[in-house]
């Protein structure tokens, strides 16, 4: 069986306002394994970006545990915490936060320059991935002269630069129409498929569930149930 690369036990997450603290992550549990789409299903409010944001060494909590792989994330410091972000996470939210001077292939490779790999191999690199993705001859277009499918799909190929451990995707379809987000789901599989890549999506609809492996329900900050088998070992 493929191995567990999230495991998040009894996380307890508050924030504070004018009325005092209030929860928002209540003993939540659960696992991904290695190889795993996985969908994180909630109305707004539920705790779904304040999960991902903590599973993406973002946030802190206030008790339990999270360990990504391997590395019990309370346990490291700010620097640690930045590296780890940077070599084991990839982000792809709902607004694709591309750097507007940038060309697509800049912004995808960006990542890469970060760890303090040479331009030429990040070169490289980029323009594979924009290939896979059927961007390659948009590579050096700036974001304004992109669509905004294409901006997602430069933001995930960004995301998966330095071959993450895990993305996470926080409503990943939410400011394209219905063709260009399926345009999108299907290179997060396509990802998957080729490139063997974990996902956890957040997103409060049920129809982008479709050909992933399982769903998580979260209400009011909990899992209350999950639905769907994980991938078969390889």
């Amino acid at each position: 069986m493929p191995e567990n690369i999230v495991v998040v036990d009894k996380l307890c997450k508050s924030f504070i306002d004018d009325q005092g603290p209030f929860p928002v992550l209540k003993d939540t549990s659960l696992t991904i394994a290695q190889g795993e789409m996985v969908a994180l299903i909630g109305v707004s409010g539920a705790g779904k970006t304040t999960l991902l944001q903590i599973l993406g060494g973002l946030d802190t909590f206030e008790s339990g545990n999270v360990i990504v792989t391997g590395l019990s994330l309370k346990e490291l410091d700010a620097k640690t915490l930045a590296a780890f972000r940077n070599r084991h996470i990839g982000f792809v939210f709902q607004f694709h936060h591309l750097l507007p001077d940038f060309t697509a292939l800049e912004n995808t490779f960006l990542p890469g320059l970060i760890e303090g790999k040479k331009r030429d191999e990040c070169t490289k690199r980029g323009e594979e991935l924009l290939d896979i993705f059927g961007l390659h001859r948009r590579k050096n277009h700036f974001p304004s002269e992109l669509s905004g499918g294409e901006r997602q799909r430069v933001a995930l190929a960004r995301a998966l630069f330095n071959n993450p451990a895990l993305i996470l995707a926080d409503e990943p379809t939410g400011n394209l129409d219905r063709g260009n987000g399926d345009i999108l789901l299907e290179n997060f599989r396509k990802a998957n498929r080729e490139l063997h890549q974990t996902f956890l999506i957040a997103t409060h609809n049920s129809r982008l569930t479709e050909g992933l492996h399982r769903s998580l329900y979260i209400e009011e900050g909990r899992i209350t149930r999950s639905d769907g088998q994980g991938p078969l070992s390889s």
